[in-house]
């Protein structure tokens, strides 16, 4: 772990914004959805959440230029339970969606905690998920297309969510829980470290100011006990 290192991971987990995040109902292109992740990584958001009916949603495609080790993916089996629950603490979830009711994205206060809905490719967002929603959204456009693709639309209404919370300073001190921060520290510093961690149920170690284990002989006898009751077992 060079200081360089050390010190880019912690510059960028110092600007995460835990109540910001996009939420994708059933965007099945996997270039879209990569193209998502990529700048909610550039615009400090940990975690996206995609509606995806099947098992839990991986970004495996080169679009995402890397972000996917920096932001986790959530997977929902439905798109009212995924509204419900970012309601229920305290999101404002908004919809990409041109409606009668709609305002324009960048009117609408992106520094209170935010859910951006963004629809399927063919379809939009759906009508159930248009109806529980707290505000539509819309991006004026002054040509003969009717709308942008999903990940573009994503990209405009999230650099208008970046401008503004850094005008009210969210971006000018760490915001992460604790826990969360550290966690995430730990995982981006030290990824094989990590995956024995996990591969043996084992929590993760202290850390020095310089981001090495902070008992490095210690973890290593650790690990090898229970590699060696693995393989008696």
């Amino acid at each position: 772990m060079t200081p360089e290192r050390l010190q880019r991971i912690t510059a960028t987990l110092d600007k995460r914004q835990p109540d910001l995040t996009v939420l994708t109902d059933e965007v099945y292109k996997p270039h879209n959805l990569a193209a998502i992740a990529r700048t909610c990584d550039a615009v400090g958001i940990p975690d996206i959440h995609v509606v995806w009916p099947r098992d839990r949603y991986r970004l495996r495609t080169a679009a995402t230029a890397g972000s996917a080790e920096w932001v986790n993916v959530h997977t929902h089996a439905n798109i009212e339970g995924a509204i419900q629950q970012f309601q229920q603490q305290g999101y404002k979830v908004v919809a990409a969606h041109l409606t009668d009711d709609a305002i324009d994205y960048r009117n609408y206060d992106f520094t209170q905690p935010t859910a951006l809905l963004m629809g399927t490719e063919r379809e939009g967002v759906s009508a159930v998920a248009a109806g529980l929603c707290d505000h539509h959204l819309v991006i004026p456009m002054h040509g003969m297309v009717e709308s942008f693709n999903v990940s573009v639309a994503a990209a405009i209404m999230l650099n208008e969510a970046q401008y503004q919370r850094q005008r009210a300073g969210l971006y000018d001190q760490p915001r992460l829980p604790e826990a969360h921060y550290q966690r995430l520290l730990f995982e981006w510093s030290q990824p094989q470290l990590t995956k024995q961690c996990k591969k043996y149920g084992v929590p993760y170690p202290q850390l020095r100011e310089d981001g090495e284990v902070a008992d490095p002989q210690a973890f290593s006898r650790l690990i090898n006990e229970l590699s060696a009751q693995r393989q008696q077992s």
